[in-house]
């Protein structure tokens, strides 16, 4: 691996490429937003259709991409299946991407408010 002027090693392309797959994944705001909602806690496929107002079936389907993907896994409770999320890591890119964009929202809003408030 060569090293960079910041002193860090280059990742390898093994690495980048998963990396690159993970977020290509969440690349859908489907899945991120099921990603953003298992964060908070685990839940079943109708809970979690009703949230992020999905249908069942397509809700069901990115669960099992994000599953294959090794993000979240689940266990069985009677007929229904609890999902949660399997990486931690993920959590946290997905919370600090979300929480950038979030403040940088309001800012931007607050912008365009005190321009109003000036008459521009």
């Amino acid at each position: 691996m060569a090293e960079n002027a910041g002193g860090l090693e280059d990742p390898s392309v093994d690495v980048l490429t998963e990396a690159a797959a993970v977020f290509g994944l969440l690349a859908s705001s489907a899945r991120l937003h099921l990603m953003w909602a298992l964060a908070q806690g685990e839940s079943d496929v109708t809970h979690l259709a009703d949230r992020v107002g999905g249908a069942l079936p397509a809700v069901s389907q990115h669960l099992t991409k994000l599953k294959l993907a090794g993000l979240v896994r689940s266990r069985r409770e009677g007929r229904r299946h609890i999902y949660y999320v399997d990486d931690p890591d993920i959590v946290t890119v997905v919370r600090v991407m979300v929480g950038q964009l979030t403040a940088r929202s309001h800012q931007a809003g607050a912008s365009v408010d005190r321009l109003h408030r000036t008459g521009v």
